[in-house]
């Protein structure tokens, strides 16, 4: 006897990028993770919580981080809500904006847990395909208010192509949209400029919403602690579905920290955007189709005249404990995504791709064919799956 509801049973669960039971075997660049450790500031403030704070309930509204957000973005507190992860607003940004059996909006592509979390909620979606370089069509706001939409979701810069929207463009979007225009800024800390103009001061928007996260930026991924920003009455309807305290008192103290650790964090982030430029150079050298990135990622894609498809290379390098990330999804399923490691790391992977391409066995090949991509061979990696190709992203 199913127990579970219909809906639940019919869902296909979010696809995460793998993760090695021994980290330290493999050289990881696919989950977009930063290559540098967080602020020694963050670990002090966690070595500093005491066992009578972890004793006693934390503040539910993490009124101590929401303090620092608004001091650092030039908001007011009670625009700040903080979540256990980026994750957990969207879910819960879906659950009071999004009727059920209504709509959420989307731009394709994009990351796919927006369309899980919408079915999982019994929302349907509108998916607006975005243009020949991925960008958003002038007419998205349009086409979402035609159906039906309440909710739309933007990832900016996009994931996972790292292509960067002005804060002018989704303001016009969010002007014309007849919903809550989400603005996903995960990877915010990489990118030209943000979007807090469009919720800050007299000029600000009443129906948009940014999402932020402490694991692209601030190197805290394993926290699992996110934020949004927006207007005091959205978040206020938002604070009605938070969890009693949904924050631990470890990831407030450390997330707290992290924010006003800024002259640590901004020479880091500048290091990362310099090392992603140059490892998109490289590539591009190597006859390889790499777009302008704004995040801590690129998506390249191989040469079509190489002897080597995406797919292969993504299973080529795994063999030698190079870890990307491959996309079997339409317009994705001839590039990968790499995140930016570090020097060391980045040199290692062109080398590796160097001699895949060149068919030569190499120094650093654990397997006796650097070309197969046989499951046998991929599963002799530890803590590995074999390569069926994950969901975006």
């Amino acid at each position: 006897m199913a127990y579970e509801r219909p809906l639940i049973s019919d869902l296909h669960a979010y696809a995460p990028g793998e993760q090695p039971a021994d980290m330290s075997r493999v050289i990881k660049l696919n989950t977009n993770e930063n290559p540098y450790p967080p602020a020694p500031e963050v670990m002090a403030a966690i070595h500093q919580v005491s066992a009578d704070a972890l004793r006693r309930y934390p503040s539910p509204s993490a009124a101590g981080f929401r303090g620092a957000a608004a001091a650092l973005h030039g908001v007011h507190a009670d625009q700040i809500i903080a979540t256990n992860g980026g994750d957990e607003l969207l879910r819960m940004l879906i659950q009071v904006f999004a009727e059920p059996g209504g709509v959420i909006g989307l731009s394709e592509p994009t990351y796919t847990l927006y369309a899980v979390l919408a079915a999982s909620h019994g929302a349907g979606i509108a998916k607006v395909e975005r243009g020949p370089g991925f960008e958003l069509p002038a007419d998205l706001a349009q086409k979402w208010n035609a159906a039906g939409a309440r909710i739309g979701f933007v990832v900016n810069p996009h994931a996972p192509t790292g292509r960067f929207e002005t804060p002018e463009t989704l303001a016009r979007v969010a002007r014309e949209f007849q919903g809550v225009l989400v603005v996903d800024e995960a990877y915010v800390d990489f990118a030209p400029d943000s979007c807090l103009s469009l919720v800050r001061g007299l000029a600000a928007l009443p129906n948009v919403i940014l999402l932020r996260s402490m694991s692209k930026g601030y190197g805290l991924a394993g926290l699992r602690f996110g934020y949004g920003i927006g207007p005091s009455a959205l978040v206020a309807a938002m604070h009605k579905v938070r969890d009693s305290y949904n924050c631990d008192a470890l990831s407030q103290a450390a997330a707290t920290a992290a924010l006003q650790a800024q002259a640590y964090y901004l020479p880091l982030h500048g290091r990362v955007r310099a090392e992603r430029d140059r490892l998109a150079g490289a590539l591009r050298q190597r006859g390889w189709k790499v777009p302008d990135s704004h995040t801590n990622f690129i998506l390249a894609e191989p040469p079509v005249d190489g002897n080597f498809s995406a797919f292969e290379l993504y299973g080529a390098l795994k063999l030698r404990r190079i870890l990307v990330r491959y996309f079997k999804y339409p317009r994705l399923d001839d590039k990968l995504r790499i995140t930016i490691g570090t020097p060391e790391q980045d040199d290692r992977l062109l080398a590796e791709i160097d001699d895949i391409v060149s068919g030569s066995t190499g120094a650093f090949q654990p397997f006796p064919s650097p070309h197969t991509d046989s499951r046998a061979d991929l599963r002799a990696l530890p803590g590995t799956n074999p390569p069926h190709p994950p969901k975006l992203p």
